[in-house]
């Protein structure tokens, strides 16, 4: 069971296949400006807030070890946790372990949480699901293992909903986690327990996955910056005989310089390494502009609002915005994105019945988790099809940039709704348009294997965090990070702190 992740079951694992080194992170500066109000200081409880590259610093120095670190995270962990509930399964007795042990890396004894997608050696992870509640990994997964290299401690297992399959992390495992702008909203998904935490400032960042807008979408509902890497570029290695990759793992982080930090910790060498950068260019870039969701959903007036903002603010900055054209046959996309997704949860059902030792059922996975499934199975003859449609999209999204060279969007079509709208036990067909709808903007970076990323720089008339999303042609990570720099310095979101928070 250690391969069992949703990027080997959206890559093309059983069931399609049946059916059809680390960088250096500079020091920290003088003059840095990631300091802000409301954070810890020894007894967790108050202080200055600092980020990843921060505190690692501060541990490499000797002002402060890694075992205060990990028992300050703890602190804020034990006290706001039981609000926002983003914690699936602890490991503070392994994560005190690790730290009494100085761990080595760019973030030698920095305190995070690993996502309850992903295996780590005697920690239990569930998958989101009922069906996994009592599953223990005996060894490191992939993610881990990269990520204790690093030098990170775990905490634990951050939440998810089940397998990953939906933008809401309200899974019936371990109940609904809440967003810390607002406990009645949602933090999205499926790094929404990652996004909680992170925004709530247990932790400076972290770990997520993006496989339909996973990163982006959290990051967006939470007011962190999350940057979806492109495909193979970190933290994974191209795997032969797959027929399309479109999951790839990273972080929600407060500051550009951890998640850049953490790519170049975690690069593969898929791509020429970028090691770590550390500001803005000088590069002025034609920047297309298509507000408008893809998918034809209706967009939400506040953020249509923080869209043309965010146009101003990047004219201000001396880049150009142009009208995008992204013409392609979206009922097409749609319907062989829902298809490969549909796969996922098929053989997700499969492997959690023989996990739990019970028949396919809803004692074990979830009403849209068995929707999904039999959604595949009525239609498991036409996946190759809809593999060879997905595998041509990368040249066609490609194209788009062709009159310019970066694509601005909304990251979602509103702020973060309701705690229930996307109830995973309700109707599951009602639940699965209304989260297609939701996410109107980010599948196709997904397939096509392209960086984008949401960049916190709007709130809506109700003071809930607002993600602008900007997306490159695949490869061109660099040239998104050097403009998040520059939007950061910009409009820095660091000091904007939601209700619930350390």
């Amino acid at each position: 069971m250690a391969d069992l992740t949703r990027r080997h079951l959206l890559a093309g694992g059983a069931a399609i296949g049946a059916l059809a080194a680390c960088s250096p992170v500079r020091d920290l500066d003088a003059d840095d400006r990631i300091i802000a109000t409301n954070a810890s200081d020894d007894s967790g409880e108050s202080g200055k807030f600092i980020d990843g590259v921060a505190m690692a610093a501060l541990i490499r120095s000797g002002e402060m070890t890694a075992s205060e670190a990990v028992e300050q995270a703890i602190l804020r962990s034990e006290r706001l946790n039981p609000q926002i509930n983003a914690i699936a399964t602890k490991s503070y007795d392994q994560a005190r372990q690790s730290a009494i042990a100085r761990p080595q890396g760019p973030f030698g004894g920095v305190p995070t949480f690993i996502k309850d997608l992903e295996t780590t050696a005697g920690v239990k992870t569930m998958y989101g699901s009922r069906g996994f509640s009592e599953f223990v990994s005996p060894a490191d997964g992939e993610v881990a293992t990269f990520w204790k290299a690093g030098g990170t401690v775990s905490l634990g297992k951050s939440t998810t909903p089940e397998m990953g399959l939906t933008a809401s992390t309200e899974p019936l495992v371990t109940g609904i986690t809440r967003n810390p702008w607002n406990l009645n909203r949602i933090p999205g998904g499926s790094s929404g327990g990652a996004a909680a935490l992170t925004a709530a400032r247990v932790v400076p960042f972290a770990h997520a996955s993006d496989g339909g807008g996973s990163i982006r979408i959290p990051a967006s509902c939470c007011g962190l910056f999350g940057l979806k890497p492109s495909r193979g570029r970190v933290g994974q290695i191209a795997r032969a005989g797959r027929p399309i990759d479109i999951s790839v793992h990273h972080t929600v982080t407060w500051t550009v310089r951890d998640s850049a930090a953490l790519f170049a910790m975690a690069e593969t060498g898929v791509y020429d390494r970028l090691g770590v950068i550390s500001g803005p260019s000088s590069d002025r870039l034609r920047i297309g502009f298509a507000p408008e969701p893809m998918n034809g959903s209706a967009l939400h007036p506040d953020v249509l609002a923080v869209a043309e903002e965010t146009a101003v603010l990047c004219e201000s900055l001396g880049h150009e915005i142009v009208e995008a054209d992204l013409s392609f046959d979206l009922a097409r996309f749609t319907d062989a994105f829902t298809l490969l997704w549909a796969a996922a949860a098929a053989e997700f059902a499969q492997a959690a019945s023989r996990m739990s030792g019970q028949p396919i059922g809803p004692d074990i996975v979830e009403p849209l988790t068995l929707w999904l499934a039999a959604y595949f199975q009525a239609r498991a003859d036409q996946m190759p099809e809809a593999i060879g449609y997905l595998q041509a999209f990368e040249d066609q999204y490609t194209s788009f940039f062709d009159g310019f060279d970066v694509l601005l969007q909304p990251t979602l079509t509103t702020p973060p709704v309701e705690v229930g709208v996307f109830n995973p036990a309700g109707d599951a067909e009602a639940v699965f348009a209304a989260v297609s709808d939701f996410v109107g903007y980010t599948p196709p970076m997904n397939v096509a294997g392209a960086p984008s990323m949401s960049v916190p720089l709007g709130m809506s008339s109700d003071g809930l965090p607002i993600g602008m999303m900007f997306s490159g042609a695949p490869g061109q990570d660099a040239r998104l990070i050097h403009l998040a720099y520059e939007l950061e310095a910009a409009a820095p979101w660091i000091n904007r702190v939601p209700p619930v928070s350390a």
